[in-house]
């Protein structure tokens, strides 16, 4: 089953392996969830988990297990309102009078983690239910790192038999706890030793992969689920959606997927409707988005909130300003408030589209209504009014920005790093650069290419040109692109420092 399962690795002139997931993320074959987070030397090795539970269900052979048979049953979708915890005080659902008491014991500030074997040992059985209960008990008091080392301790004991709900809560906490690789790990495991996974378990590995970036990796566990006939819930559609829209997938495949939802008889819900219309932001695909706006209405549901930020939001994006103060009005008629979420896309709408004074009357609005404007709206201002080329009224914001108490981030002193190398301030410019470290941030790949820009068409570019090649980065006129590897930060933020310094002594009668 497990050459069934497997993906190959799918990387240049590279043989197959039997992982289903690749990418620059190297994962190991050997789970271990207890490994510590922090930079504490490990703990003295302990025996495989895996190996030990599917061992201990015939000691005498190292044959994996016979596949379970996905069951069908009721479940709480964690997190939903159908769970019974949900903004109430942990109920013990699930857990015996002894597993209460164990609990109780375990989310204790001053529990000694070696005393988890004993503790643990007084359960009269080491069933699925009562470590699915621990675990979400666990994960309701954020003892995460004892919820794992818990797993572990079941996992090993020779009358357990293992739940596909006790994965699927296992890999969301580890997608929680940052660590997917770990969660990925158990999943391969898993699969290679024969267990049958399900829906949830799939899904959550799915989500864990879509929260820290990992898209490919999500489709390509989607995939895989889909070619071992394990059929998608809605919530798995709706996280690969999502998915879909952050890697910026054509709206033609994102429409696929929907009929191919609607085909399996699975109907969209209002989270459906609104991934989707977030979905047109990234191709500006305003009339695509009130197509579905208007579709979700006639479905039956209400426009919420989270409907018409994520409109405004395309509307913004699409240089149409005019039709997001609409939806603004409509949003205000069905009785929202807006947020200053929905102000700043406006915001942003009105300054991308050069509407700066309307731009401004929306920032007043907001102050008005007692909302206090935030990096992004005094940074989006800052960017319009640079654009204008109203370096005055660039700075009135950022002194506004000041006076508000509003630290600046990076995109803020991207913006004016811009504004001053554009028009040939350079000791204004490297000002600010220094700035950057004065207030606790560190340049990113916007702010190098904007200084290499500036040093090239400043009669640098041959030498610019020159190192960037050094470290592997790549120059090009009239646009200049750095390649950006993590190893060559330091280096080129190094030589430019040291191109500043030649451009303050030799450089400024130049651009003066």
């Amino acid at each position: 089953m497990a050459d069934k399962l497997a993906l190959p690795l799918l990387l240049p002139s590279t043989p197959s392996s039997k992982p289903l997931f690749h990418d620059h993320h190297q994962l190991s074959r050997t789970p271990f969830l207890t490994s510590q987070l922090t930079s504490q030397p490990p703990p003295s090795p302990v025996e495989p988990l895996l190996h030990d539970v599917f061992l201990h269900q015939n000691p005498n052979s190292r044959r994996p297990i016979a596949p379970q048979t996905p069951k069908s049953r009721n479940r709480t979708r964690i997190g939903k309102s159908r769970d019974p915890n949900l903004g109430k005080p942990w109920s013990y659902h699930g857990l015996s009078p002894h597993g209460q008491q164990i609990l109780r014991s375990l989310i204790e500030p001053t529990f000694d983690s070696g005393q988890l074997d004993h503790l643990l040992s007084q359960l009269s059985e080491a069933s699925s239910s009562e470590l699915l209960a621990l675990l979400k008990g666990l994960g309701f008091h954020k003892r995460f790192d004892l919820a794992l080392s818990v797993f572990d301790w079941f996992m090993k004991q020779k009358d357990y038999q293992l739940d596909n709900s006790v994965v699927a809560v296992v890999i969301s906490m580890l997608g929680k706890e940052g660590r997917v690789s770990s969660a990925a790990n158990l999943f391969n495991g898993l699969i290679e030793n024969g267990f049958s996974l399900d829906v949830y378990s799939y899904t959550s590995l799915i989500s864990a992969f879509a929260n820290s970036g990992r898209y490919r990796d999500a489709v390509m566990v989607f995939k895989k689920m889909e070619e071992e006939g394990c059929k998608p819930t809605l919530i798995t559609y709706n996280v690969v959606l999502n998915v879909f829209g952050k890697m910026g997938t054509p709206w033609s495949k994102i429409m696929s997927l929907v009929e191919k939802m609607k085909s399996d008889g699975i109907a969209p819900d209002a989270y459906t409707y609104n991934t989707l219309i977030t979905c047109c932001k990234r191709g500006s695909l305003h009339e695509e988005a009130a197509r579905v706006f208007e579709e979700m209405k006639m479905a039956g549901f209400s426009h919420d909130k989270v409907t018409y930020n994520a409109l405004l939001d395309v509307y913004g994006k699409s240089h149409r300003p005019k039709e997001a103060m609409k939806v603004l009005n409509e949003m205000e008629l069905s009785g929202f408030t807006p947020s200053i979420v929905t102000y700043n896309s406006l915001i942003s709408a009105y300054a991308r589209d050069g509407m700066l004074d309307e731009a401004m009357e929306l920032k007043n609005q907001m102050v008005g209504k007692g909302m206090k404007p935030d990096v992004f709206t005094y940074t989006t201002l800052l960017s319009g009014f640079e654009r204008a080329g109203k370096v005055e009224s660039a700075m009135g914001v950022f002194e506004e920005m000041r006076n508000a108490g509003c630290k600046p981030n990076i995109c803020t002193f991207n913006a004016f790093i811009k504004m001053y190398g554009n028009r040939g301030k350079f000791a204004e410019m490297m000002k600010i650069f220094d700035e950057i470290n004065v207030c606790g941030l560190s340049p990113d790949i916007v702010t190098w290419n904007t200084l290499l820009a500036v040093f090239g068409q400043n009669g640098m570019d041959s030498e610019v040109s020159g190192e960037c090649l050094k470290l592997g980065s790549l120059l090009t006129s009239p646009l200049i692109t750095l390649c950006w590897q993590p190893w060559h930060v330091e280096e080129c933020g190094n030589n430019l420092r040291k191109f500043s310094q030649r451009w303050r002594m030799v450089g400024a009668n130049r651009m003066s």
